[in-house]
């Protein structure tokens, strides 16, 4: 299911992307970015549409994946 970024609070919002980018694992290219610079990265894909933010029922988690 996917959750509509625009539907949660600011804080919220940036909680799911830092714990999103702080996982192991997550790649963003040769350079190493800062914390803050992954975050907007992932807020700028989320506005344009290229990710979203999706819930599992199954797994009780969230997930931010890139749509197409």
């Amino acid at each position: 299911m996917i959750i509509p970024w625009q539907n949660l609070d600011s804080q919220t919002l940036d909680n799911i992307i830092e714990h999103f980018v702080l996982r192991e694992g997550t790649d963003y290219g040769l350079q190493e970015k800062s914390l803050q610079e992954k975050v907007t990265q992932v807020k700028s894909q989320l506005i344009d549409g290229t990710a979203a933010i999706f819930w599992s029922e199954l797994h009780q988690t969230v997930d931010i994946k890139l749509v197409k």
